[in-house]
C-alpha cells in the first residue's frame, strides 16, 4: 500500500449540514472502498478473533414471534437466517422447534465452519453455507420460493446502503408468497452510533465503520419500512426498543436503541399503493438493566443489540495489541504506541488513539516554541500518545500531562519514555486527573509551585461530549494561574474539531467560569493580525490542514 493510502487521521472531510447525524467527518473515498472490498474479510477475522464467545444465544424468538412458528405445520417449515454468524440464533431456535428445517448462510466461511462445528449441528436438520447475499444467489443453495420465514437479525446493518435493496430482491427470491420476515437490528440514536461518530468513523449518513473494519448502519423506522416496501414486502409490525443499561462496575450509564420488525411478502408480489405504510409503531418502555457480571441476569433483563456491552465498553484491553506510528514534527520524530485500530470500537475512553487536533497543535507548538517557552504548562485529557507534552517539554519550564483513564495513562508512560530524553524526562510529570474532582485538582494544582496555578493550559479534543464541557471549564479555572501580568498572561488553549458541541455552548460555559476568548481559527478562517495567526508564519502548518474542520480557541481569564 502505498504511504498515502495509510488510513490517516486527517483525510477526512466534513459531513453536510443535511446529515442527520450533524457535524462530524468522513472516511475518505479510499477507505470507504476498502472497507467495502474487503468486508468479507473483516468479518472472517471477526470470528476467527472471537470465534462463538462475543455474541450471546438468542432465546428471544419464540417470545417475540412464537405465533408464526406456531401457526404452520412445523414438520415442514422451512426458514432461512442470514447472516447466521456462529449460530447464535439458529440452534436455540432449532432447541425450540426440532420439527422446522434451516438454512443458514454468512459471507465469513468462518462463521460457517463454525456452525458445522456446533455440538448441536446435524446435516438432515441444517443446511450452511457461504453466501455474500449483496452479489451471489441464494437459490444456488436452496429452492426458490421456498423458505416460510426468513430471519435478519443484526445482518442487514452490515451492508451498504446502496446494496439494501440487491439483498431484499434475493431473500424475495426464495420466500414463499406469503411467508415473512422477522427482522431485528440497530435503531438510529443507540449509544454505538454516537460513540462512532465521535471518533470520525462515519462512512456516510447513518453508516459507520467500526476500529476492527466491520460496518454498522443504524435505521429509522421511516427508512426501514419504505426500503422494504419498494422491494414488495408489506409492514405487519414495527417497534423501536430503548432500554438504557447501567453498568455498575465501570460507572455507565448506556441507552441502547435497536429496531424489531415483522414483514411479509404478498400473495401478488405487488408494493404498497401509493408507498403508503402503516406504521405499528410501539414505543420503547423505559427499562433500566443493571450490566452485572457477577449476577445471573433473568430472561425478562435479556438484551441483544449483537455487542455484548462488557465488551463493547469494558477495560480489560490487551494493551500488547499496539501498533507503532511515526509523529513528526519541526525538530522532533516521534514513534508512538498507539492500541490497534480493530480494537479502538471497544474502548470506555477515547485517549488510546491520536487524534487531529493534537497533531496540529503538536506541530504548532515545535514551529512557535515562544508558546510554551519557560512556563509551568498543564495538559488535560493528553491520552495515551502526549505528543503536545513532549513537545512542550523542550521548551516549557515543566509540563503536568494529565487524563482521567489509568489505561491511556499507562501507555503515555511507555511512550513519553520511549521517546524523550533523560534530560526532558525530568521536566514532565504525569498524573489522574478527573475533571471536577476536588482531589484530583488539587494535587494537580499543588505541582504547578507554591499553588499558584499554571500558566499555559491546552486541551485538545476534549470538547466531544456536551456533559464534560462545564467540568472541563471548572478545572481549567481552578488550576490556571490568575497572577500573570499583562505581558504574559495565562492562557487556555483549546484545538479540536467540531462534534456533538457547538461553538456557542462552549463559549457560554467558558464565559461562566471567568475565561475571555482572545482570539480563534475556526476552520482555517482566523484574524490576519491575532495571537494565532502568528503561529502559522514562515510555516507550512495551516496549509497542511486546510481541508479539514479543525478549530482552536484561546482564552484567558
Amino acid at each position: 500500500m502505498a504511504a498515502g493510502e495509510q488510513q490517516p487521521q486527517l483525510g477526512a472531510t466534513r459531513v453536510s449540514s443535511s446529515s442527520s447525524t450533524g457535524s462530524g467527518r468522513l472516511v475518505t473515498p479510499f477507505w470507504k472502498e476498502k472497507y467495502e472490498r474487503d468486508a468479507r474479510r473483516y468479518w472472517d477475522i471477526f470470528y476467527k478473533r472471537h470465534e462463538d464467545k462475543f455474541f450471546k444465544d438468542r432465546h428471544y424468538l419464540d417470545k417475540e414471534w412464537g405465533e408464526y412458528f406456531e401457526g404452520q405445520d412445523r414438520e415442514k417449515m422451512v426458514l432461512l437466517e442470514v447472516g447466521c454468524g456462529a449460530g447464535n440464533t439458529i440452534f436455540p431456535l432449532l432447541s425450540t422447534y426440532p420439527d422446522i428445517f434451516v438454512h443458514a448462510c454468512d459471507f465469513s466461511p468462518r462463521a460457517v465452519d463454525l456452525v458445522k462445528k456446533h455440538k448441536d449441528f446435524r446435516p438432515d436438520q441444517l443446511n450452511a453455507f457461504v453466501c455474500d447475499i449483496t452479489s451471489e444467489q441464494l437459490t444456488e443453495n436452496m429452492e426458490p420460493y421456498s423458505a416460510d420465514i426468513v430471519t435478519m437479525i443484526f445482518v442487514l446493518s452490515a451492508v451498504a446502503p446502496d446494496k439494501m435493496p440487491l439483498v431484499l430482491q434475493n431473500v424475495r427470491s426464495v420466500l414463499k408468497h406469503g411467508g415473512c420476515v422477522l427482522f431485528r437490528d440497530y435503531a438510529f440514536g443507540d449509544l454505538a452510533q454516537e460513540r462512532l461518530m465521535s471518533k470520525g468513523q462515519q462512512i456516510s449518513e447513518n453508516f459507520y465503520v467500526r476500529g476492527d473494519g466491520t460496518r454498522a448502519y443504524y435505521f429509522s423506522n421511516e427508512y426501514l419500512v419504505d426500503l422494504f416496501s419498494k422491494c414488495g414486502f408489506t409492514l405487519e409490525e414495527i417497534c423501536v426498543h430503548n432500554k438504557q443499561v447501567e453498568n455498575r462496575s465501570l460507572d455507565l450509564v448506556m441507552n441502547r436503541n435497536w429496531i424489531q420488525a415483522t414483514f411479509t411478502l404478498d400473495s401478488s408480489g405487488s408494493q404498497s399503493l401509493n408507498g403508503q405504510h402503516d406504521l405499528h409503531v410501539c414505543e420503547g418502555k423505559e427499562d433500566k438493566l443493571i450490566a452485572d457480571s457477577s449476577k445471573n441476569k433473568s430472561s425478562s433483563e435479556e438484551i441483544d443489540l449483537s455487542e455484548d456491552f462488557c465488551n463493547m465498553f469494558g477495560t480489560s484491553h490487551n494493551l500488547n495489541e499496539v501498533q507503532i506510528i511515526g509523529i513528526k514534527a519541526k525538530g522532533h520524530d516521534f514513534k508512538i504506541k498507539m492500541l490497534t485500530k480493530e480494537y479502538q470500537h471497544t474502548c470506555k475512553l477515547t485517549g488510546l488513539m491520536l487524534w487531529e487536533s493534537a497533531q496540529l497543535m503538536c506541530s504548532l507548538l515545535a514551529e512557535n516554541p515562544s508558546i510554551v517557552a519557560g512556563k509551568r504548562v498543564l495538559e488535560l485529557g493528553c491520552g495515551s500518545a502526549g505528543i503536545c507534552s513532549m513537545v512542550a517539554a523542550s521548551s516549557a519550564q515543566f509540563v503536568v500531562a494529565t487524563d482521567g483513564d489509568a489505561e491511556s495513562l499507562d501507555l503515555l508512560r511507555q511512550n513519553i519514555s520511549s521517546n524523550l530524553e533523560p534530560n526532558l524526562l525530568d521536566r514532565i510529570m504525569i498524573r489522574k486527573l478527573f475533571w471536577g474532582k476536588k482531589d484530583d485538582v488539587m494535587e494537580v494544582r499543588e505541582l504547578s509551585g507554591n499553588d499558584t496555578g499554571f500558566d499555559c493550559i491546552i486541551g485538545t479534543d476534549v470538547t466531544y461530549n456536551p456533559d464534560a464541557i462545564l467540568p472541563l471549564f471548572k478545572t481549567a479555572r481552578e488550576l490556571i494561574s490568575d497572577k500573570s501580568n499583562e505581558d504574559a498572561r495565562a492562557a487556555f488553549i483549546l484545538s479540536y474539531i467540531q462534534r456533538r458541541v457547538d461553538e456557542n455552548s462552549i463559549l457560554s460555559n467558558a464565559m461562566a467560569q471567568g475565561f475571555k476568548l482572545v482570539d480563534k481559527w475556526i476552520n482555517g478562517v482566523h484574524d490576519s493580525n491575532g495571537i494565532i495567526s502568528s503561529w502559522f508564519s514562515g510555516n507550512d502548518v495551516c496549509s497542511a490542514y486546510q481541508n479539514t474542520t479543525l478549530s482552536i480557541l484561546y482564552f484567558e481569564l
